[in-house]
């Protein structure tokens, strides 16, 4: 059904304009004449000439007092309770002037009949006002997709007049956990509890479940999307309320369900004085600085109002892009911190040395890397090239140079590694603990942990294409396994660690409880409105298909090899001394490494590597044969 108001709507705003004065005149004459035959019981006034010579008087300057009152500047779909105060106001001088005109012509209108005239004109005015605005409302109601709730606060409250004034959306119900509220009206809106969800989906045809629990705990966000993710409904949620309070985002942006939600962990204050130790008044280099990590340690740096920051990178785009962002900061001009860009691979020796020459760096984040898997098993030349030949380059130049701390940024894939990505990075540890025992000049750390959300490569964004694509969702194996974190957290966690370090330490970070992908998977399917197709649901939407082990892809990653594991005042940061090779040793390792790889030689990169102290099984995960690899380089 379609509420005839579109030609209204469709006229020009002068023209409705003179309706409404038009309507309003009439009013006014209507209900003074109205209010003498209430008072005095009889249809008598009505044929009065001196009654109607008043009513006109009183209308004409009721017009001009209203347009100067700014009536007719207010547009009606957007009315508030400020026009209410306006037609207030109008009303009394109105009245005013309906009493000064009668005794100006000569006709008797007692008080009770100027008071009668007051209420029957606010009545009026405001009526038909509003019953405009609610004939707009509805013609738009009719036309949007009723959405429920989650949350009856005052997010709530104003993502209800935010929707109410678009065009897509209409808010039919709220739902609260607080049963206070049960049964209540917020915004004219019934209050359920959550058990009535399901039955209001149904009940309304909701299109959508809205999120409006900016300042949740993550925890209780989590228990929440659990119990969304049975309705198959699509659920949204507004931003947080740091960024609604910080003026970069407003409470009617919609967005996805974040990963982070899903997980329920809750981030962790960080300690101030690690977070500066390293970095306050100091040059800090991070390579790798346009990646994901880097990019974020780049950002976390600049807020610890060091002198300077090196950004090193490869790839072109990458670094212009976090270069241009960082030099747009507020300390960067308002205290002159100086933000360098190098394009530089770290497998540059000379380009290096003149960096450290020209720049007393006193701290390195080292995150560049090859960190894809499959394609470093593909490609395990280059990868052993610049993952560990690019960390010994990028050390021997920070030793020369006397930087006071050295943080590698390594991974849990390098604990018992089934893949070459794995085993290069634990050969970069093995790198670190070397030169940390050799000297004590720099001092060498290493910080480990699991996947990123939203990291390049990461499985979260490659869901949702796929999803958005109408399926099919891959996932490698039905019980594969990962640790996740987010990215700011992440890089707070290597600053902090690394500010620990005393030489040699590898640092764990807490990843929480593993997520099993299959039901990442099927939460995200389901939170975007869909249901999974399987044997149970063989009209399902969305069908999930099962790949296999990737080259090098372990079902589950661990995060320490042994040894003994120490506690750290950060109760999310952990710290392990492990077996290492002492410098000569591996020293003349990594020769032979190097003219393994100068040869192309296969056989021997494979045979090296499993001699190695890393526990490198290739064996263990899906890695294809070697014979397979050097097949099909040459």
């Amino acid at each position: 059904m379609q509420i005839p108001l579109q030609p209204l709507l469709m006229l020009p705003r002068s023209v409705k304009r003179r309706v409404l004065v038009l309507v309003d005149a009439t009013l006014v004459v209507a209900s003074l004449m109205l209010a003498c035959a209430l008072h005095w019981e009889s249809l008598a006034p009505l044929v009065d000439p001196g009654l109607w010579q008043t009513s006109i008087v009183v209308a004409l300057v009721s017009l001009v007092l209203f347009h100067w009152l700014g009536l007719y500047r207010v547009v009606i779909r957007y009315m508030s309770h400020t026009t209410v105060a306006t037609v207030g106001m109008a009303v009394l001088l109105s009245s005013l002037v309906a009493k000064a005109a009668s005794q100006w012509l000569g006709v008797v209108l007692a008080l009770p009949v100027v008071l009668i005239y007051g209420l029957l004109l606010l009545l009026g005015l405001g009526g038909v006002r509003f019953l405009l605005r609610e004939l707009y409302l509805l013609s738009q109601r009719l036309k949007r997709r009723p959405v429920v709730i989650y949350g009856a606060g005052a997010a709530g409250c104003e993502l209800v007049a935010a929707l109410r004034h678009g065009s897509e959306y209409e808010p039919v119900a709220f739902v609260d956990d607080w049963r206070g509220l049960d049964g209540a009206l917020v915004e004219g809106l019934r209050v359920y509890q959550p058990v009535r969800l399901a039955a209001l989906v149904e009940e309304y045809r909701a299109a959508m479940v809205l999120l409006a629990i900016p300042s949740a705990p993550r925890c209780r966000r989590r228990e929440i999307l659990q119990r969304l993710s049975a309705l198959s409904v699509p659920v949204k949620t507004i931003p947080g309320s740091a960024d609604v309070i910080a003026g970069r985002a407003r409470i009617s942006e919609l967005r996805d369900v974040a990963l982070e939600d899903l997980l329920g962990r809750e981030p962790v204050p960080p300690f101030p004085d690690l977070l500066a130790a390293n970095i306050e008044g100091k040059t800090v280099m991070v390579t790798g600085a346009g990646g994901s990590i880097g990019s974020e340690l780049c950002r976390q740096i600049i807020a610890q109002r060091p002198v300077a920051v090196l950004l090193v990178d490869s790839c072109e785009y990458a670094l212009y892009a976090i270069e241009h962002e960082l030099s747009q900061h507020p300390a960067v001009g308002d205290e002159g911190i100086r933000v360098r860009p190098f394009l530089v691979s770290v497998q540059q020796p000379d380009a290096l040395r003149a960096i450290f020459t020209a720049f007393p760096v006193d701290t390195v984040y080292h995150a560049a890397a090859y960190k894809h898997v499959p394609l470093v098993e593909c490609n395990l030349v280059e990868g052993l090239r610049n993952n560990v030949f690019g960390t010994l380059t990028l050390a021997r130049a920070a030793l020369a140079a006397g930087v006071e701390s050295f943080v590698l940024i390594s991974t849990d894939k390098a604990v018992r590694p089934t893949n070459v990505m794995g085993a290069s990075k634990r050969l970069t540890e093995l790198i670190c603990q070397a030169f940390a025992q050799q000297q004590s000049r720099t001092c060498f750390s290493m910080v480990r942990f699991g996947n990123v959300l939203g990291s390049s490569g990461s499985v979260v964004p490659l869901f949702r294409q796929q999803i958005e694509r109408g399926g099919p969702v891959a996932v490698t194996h039905p019980d594969i396994t990962r640790y996740f974190m987010t990215i700011p957290e992440a890089a707070q966690l290597v600053i902090q660690a690394g500010a620990m370090a005393t030489g040699g330490e590898v640092f764990v970070l807490d990843m929480g409880e593993p997520v099993r992908i299959r039901d990442l998977a099927i939460n995200m399917i389901r939170l975007s409105g869909l249901e999974v197709k399987d044997e149970a649901h063989p009209d399902g939407d969305i069908e999930i298909v099962y790949t296999g082990l990737r080259p090098g892809e372990k079902l589950f990653e661990e995060l320490l090899i042994g040894g003994e594991v120490k506690e750290t005042r950060h109760h999310r940061i952990m710290t392990s001394r492990e077996m290492f090779w002492e410098w000569p040793r591996l020293e003349a390792y990594l020769q032979e490494l190097q003219q393994a790889l100068t040869a192309i030689d296969y056989p021997r990169l494979r045979q090296l590597l499993l001699v190695a102290p890393l526990d490198y099984c290739p064996e263990g995960g899906a890695t294809p044969r070697w014979e397979e690899v050097m097949r099909a380089v040459s």
